[in-house]
């Protein structure tokens, strides 16, 4: 897949990226001084109750710093794929793009595209991996740098860097800290190749776990399962799309939650046992879970404390009904 040379010290690049996760990336690329010849992003898309057009994140940086900003519609477009031959990179680099690269496209630079997954390869390959981690109980998790195929996420692995995944860890909060360590894997990577062949390691095919994007039936909440599984489901859906259970056919989001009891007092599943000061204690099938942030609908996402001056939610109550 490389060529027969060393991997230049200072590429000539597009960055690909659109949403927060690929910023720090970005901020680090230009920190470092690389030639950044474009960057391209999705479509501006509506956003908010006014369905106004808005920019994506690295839009909106790439501006700030006057870099040119392509936003196809399909990036593997014969049109479009001119254009990029025309601009003359000879490296790409793609963080959280979010369109699929023809092989046409990925062999306009001379030394193809690389991209920075979330998660260890071939583990979690697809849309979610930062929410699978969690959703699965993970202990740890990371990141990997891999030269990009037609495939999804199939390519031969460059770097990678572990991360462990911490107590009671929500995927937006492992995000930002993936999201951060991935502005440093690049700069370490890039540095680390310049001047030698590339070294890759082609993914070991039979170890493959995917990743697929949430959905909307993923979201509710089973109390009948153990506390466990139910506290890594609201995590792993924290902050988007957010878990939910019915409260008087009302559909509650609930965030930020933890095992109280691996377990508990048997007792019915769903039954609020406890209104603390900063959390409710919720029956599961096995184990007591515990609830720190609520949203009701239509509302703001509230802390308990906060969400309890509001609402009546009193001990006894039973959720999922």
């Amino acid at each position: 897949m490389s060529p027969n040379n060393t991997f230049p010290s200072q590429p000539r690049l597009i960055f690909m990226g659109t949403p927060e996760f690929a910023l720090p990336t970005l901020e680090a690329l230009i920190a470092q001084h690389y030639e950044i010849l474009a960057v391209v992003t999705q479509p501006d898309r509506p956003k908010g109750r006014g369905r106004k057009l808005a920019a994506s994140p690295v839009k909106n940086l790439a501006l700030a710093h006057n870099i040119e900003v392509l936003q196809p519609e399909k990036v593997s477009d014969a049109s479009f794929c001119s254009r990029i031959q025309n601009i003359g990179p000879n490296l790409i680099i793609v963080v959280a793009f979010g369109q699929i690269l023809s092989k046409e496209f990925l062999s306009i630079p001379k030394w193809g595209a690389i991209n920075i997954h979330a998660s260890l390869l071939p583990n979690y390959r697809g849309a979610a991996p930062i929410q699978h981690a969690i959703l699965n109980n993970e202990s740890r998790t990371g990141l990997t740098v891999m030269h990009m195929d037609e495939g999804l996420d199939t390519g031969p692995i460059l770097y990678q860097k572990e991360l462990l995944i911490l107590k009671d860890e929500t995927a937006g909060q492992l995000h930002d800290r993936l999201a951060l360590l991935a502005g440093e894997l690049i700069i370490e990577s890039l540095t680390n190749m310049a001047g030698k062949p590339l070294k890759e390691i082609p993914q070991d095919d039979s170890a493959v776990t995917y990743a697929s994007k949430i959905q909307k039936n993923d979201t509710l909440v089973d109390w009948a399962l153990p506390a466990h599984k139910i506290s890594c489901l609201i995590r792993a859906l924290d902050p988007s799309p957010g878990a939910y259970t019915l409260l008087d056919d009302e559909k509650m989001k609930l965030f930020a939650s933890t095992v109280v009891e691996e377990n508990g007092t048997k007792d019915v599943p769903g039954r609020i046992l406890r209104c603390k000061e900063d959390e409710i204690h919720v029956q599961s099938g096995q184990g007591i879970v515990g609830i720190r942030e609520i949203q009701y609908p239509g509302k703001k996402r509230l802390p308990v404390s906060d969400f309890l001056r509001g609402f009546s939610l009193s001990e006894g109550t039973i959720l999922g009904k």
